[in-house]
């Protein structure tokens, strides 16, 4: 039998345990974890509207008539008209032709990518996609090419010396350094190669784009450009599920055959409600965004300024770039002394050598959290430079 309390003790040798905290109370930048009030930056709340009181509301004023639980799948008797409702809504706010409600994000990119190539078939994967796009790109069993993160002339070279059926993935917003993917590139290289652009916009709808519209629309991209966009809601929208938008065929298609849409419960119909209450706001609501752009502009600023090394982001994902598992747990320990939440990510979530701490901003945060917060960075930055000489 394997050993598994080895391959525990192994992890936890090198840094890479991991344990769960426990959140009491709503969502939102002031939480309490494992009975400890903290400010935290680390959440993917990047609109402050997880805990929106109109959201809420929307949420239980709904389930008198909707109920609470989905009670079957989308094909047999689940598919609710409050789901319906909100696939329409998610097309329109996506400026797409269809569009269907997936119970997570993880589901979303392995039903889609799993039903869209198979055996025969080739998929191109840029390397630092998200597990749930290596996931799924296993699951189709098609042949899967992986090119250097953002390398358009690797990928071009790839696309030219492959034939038959071929549908090249990435992330819009990069989950773990922040960065956009080179979306007008892609689609110009998958039209001239025959070849279906999947885009997975998590961490962009909400924040990037005129009304929080996304990656794609913010650099004029349409559904011609890019067939398939997928997205999450638990994100910058605040609520649950995810969603696939693209041309009606497609989306006819994945009914058909996307396995994590067709063989499981459909999520509460009152989410679904929720969530069109959410993008109502994001629409309307563009001071969020602004509030949000000055908080990423101050805090680039003045944590490069205190020596800190940053990724190449625009976007409320700002790496501290650490080095060693270690550095990263002992700087994220700190500063949880001085009541700040912000973890530390290591591999295999990032490449060996490569840990550091996600700093993650939201509208919720006001101009004093972020002051406190660099106030303490500030203070425990010495704690990097001493870890550094123990290496050496």
């Amino acid at each position: 039998m394997r050993d598994f309390a080895a391959e525990l003790d192994q992890r936890k040798q090198a840094g890479l345990y991991r344990t769960r905290r426990v959140i009491s109370g709503p969502q939102q930048p002031e939480l309490v974890s494992d009975g400890v009030p903290l400010l935290s930056f680390c959440s993917n709340d990047y609109l402050g509207l997880a805990s929106h009181p109109d959201i809420v509301r929307a949420a239980t004023d709904a389930m008198p008539h909707t109920g609470l639980g989905g009670a079957a799948s989308h094909l047999i008797c689940g598919h609710h008209s409050a789901h319906h409702q909100l696939e329409v809504r998610l097309a329109a706010f996506t400026r797409r032709s269809s569009a269907l409600f997936f119970s997570t994000g993880y589901m979303a990119n392995m039903g889609a990518i799993s039903a869209l190539a198979g055996r025969g078939d080739t998929i191109f994967s840029d390397r630092l996609n998200h597990a749930s796009i290596i996931d799924g790109c296993i699951l189709s069993r098609a042949r899967v090419r992986r090119y250097p993160h953002g390398d358009m002339d690797a990928l071009a070279d790839m696309l030219a010396s492959t034939g038959g059926h071929k549908l090249v993935v990435t992330d819009g917003v990069f989950s773990m350094d922040g960065d956009i993917a080179p979306l007008k590139e892609l689609a110009a290289l998958c039209r001239k190669h025959d070849a279906l652009l999947v885009v997975d916009d998590a961490h962009g709808v909400g924040v990037l784009g005129p009304q929080g519209r996304g990656s794609l629309i913010e650099q004029g991209l349409t559904e011609d450009d890019v067939p398939v966009l997928i997205g999450t809601l638990g994100k910058a929208v605040g609520t649950s599920g995810a969603f696939v938008a693209g041309p009606k065929l497609l989306m006819d298609y994945l009914v058909q055959k996307a396995r994590t849409y067709i063989y499981t419960t459909a999520m509460p119909p009152a989410i679904a409600a929720a969530t069109c209450t959410s993008l109502d706001l994001i629409e309307r609501e563009d001071s969020r965004r602004s509030h949000l752009q000055l908080l990423i502009a101050e805090f680039r600023r003045e944590a490069a300024a205190l020596g800190f090394r940053l990724m190449p982001s625009r976007t409320p994902i700002q790496p501290i770039m650490v080095g060693d598992n270690w550095s990263a747990l002992a700087l994220s320990e700190a500063l949880e002394q001085k009541g700040l939440l912000v973890t530390a990510i290591r591999p295999p979530t990032v490449p060996e050598g490569e840990a550091r701490l996600r700093v993650t901003l939201s509208a919720a945060h006001s101009m004093a959290d972020l002051e406190r917060l660099l106030v303490a960075l500030a203070d425990c930055r010495p704690l990097l430079e001493s870890k550094s000489a123990e290496a050496v």
